[in-house]
């Protein structure tokens, strides 16, 4: 799962919209980060622990040409998962069975936004038919066009 099948997997199961998600899962990838590289940890309980590692500089060989190479001191991020994380994965544990969506509450907000989210569904169906049908939809259109100024035409010579 890439992060773009994430963000929609989330967005289908809270009902928020995808760019809130998006936004959301960047800023906490960004906080990670940024407290990682200090070298404080971030603990998410049931899923994990990021936190920062030191690897002291060594002497390594290269595998081709077998001569030592020196590596130098490095910081690297370690992710741990947690227990229960690491239960669901071994099948100690029954995987969490995703809950359904939220229902919208009856907040001021959810009624102001009611009436948006039901009048663009009932335009919906409009909008894409002309797309499914459009070869038909031209030829009436011509058809109707023509029929319109032939009668116009007659009716101007007709004596």
């Amino acid at each position: 799962m890439n992060r773009k099948e994430l963000v929609d997997a989330i967005q289908k199961h809270t009902e928020v919209a995808r760019a809130d998600v998006d936004k959301v899962l960047g800023s906490l990838i960004q906080h990670t980060q940024v407290v990682v590289k200090k070298g404080d940890r971030v603990s998410l309980v049931g899923f994990g622990t990021f936190e920062r590692r030191d690897r002291k500089a060594r002497v390594a060989r290269n595998p081709r040409s077998g001569e030592t190479v020196k590596v130098r001191a490095t910081k690297v991020p370690v992710f741990r998962a947690g227990q229960s994380f690491r239960d669901v994965v071994a099948g100690k544990a029954a995987a969490p069975k995703l809950s359904a969506p939220r229902a919208a509450s009856r907040s001021s907000n959810a009624k102001a936004s009611a009436p948006k989210a039901s009048a663009a569904k009932a335009s919906a169906p409009k909008a894409s038919a002309p797309k499914a049908s459009a070869p038909k939809a031209k030829a009436k259109a011509t058809a109707s066009r023509a029929a319109a100024k032939a009668p116009a035409r007659a009716g101007g010579r007709k004596r």
